[in-house]
């Protein structure tokens, strides 16, 4: 279902959107998850990848292979991550292109913008659910009150209703 009247949600506007996007919206879109340790440290789930970021390959053949990130290839959407090589029939070496949603940062290589992309999107902690700790504290029986109350005023007849019911008269 369609929630926002000024976004699409034809697949081929979606797409042409994601694969003509420009770099600076890609950088965004080639986004990593966290490692848990990193994600408990900095409370954030997923943040743009970067050259000398560390990373582990999570699916394909290279799964659980470790290394530093050498070139974010945002024409080609991939990582170049260091070790990751297969050699060519001419016995050249030739980087293996890695998807970022296949990867996870296990390090980070922080400098102050880093920190302060990180300080932005930390999320601050709240409590399961949607009530807050005053709202629960009301108690049961004004929660009750107040939705029995909304039930009597949906549910009871208009006085037009009881005038055109259908019911047999006593005459």
């Amino acid at each position: 279902m369609k929630t926002h009247s000024n976004v699409t949600s034809s697949r081929r506007k979606c797409r042409k959107a994601h694969f003509s996007a420009p770099s600076h919206i890609r950088r965004r879109i080639m986004s990593c998850h966290l490692s848990k340790d990193l994600k408990n440290q900095y409370h954030v789930r997923a943040i743009p990848v970067r050259k000398d970021d560390e990373v582990q390959v999570l699916r394909g053949n290279n799964k659980g292979k470790k290394g530093k990130v050498m070139h974010v290839y945002r024409k080609r959407w991939c990582l170049h991550i260091e070790k990751i090589t297969k050699d060519k029939a001419n016995g050249t070496q030739v980087q293996i292109p890695i998807h970022p949603s296949k990867c996870q940062i296990v390090s980070l290589k922080l400098d102050k913008d880093r920190k302060k992309i990180l300080e932005k999107k930390k999320v601050v902690e709240k409590g399961k659910g949607k009530y807050k700790a005053g709202a629960v504290d009301m108690g049961l029986d004004q929660t009750f009150l107040f939705t029995s109350l909304n039930c009597l005023l949906y549910t009871s007849p208009s006085p037009r209703d009881l005038s055109t019911s259908r019911m047999p008269s006593s005459a």
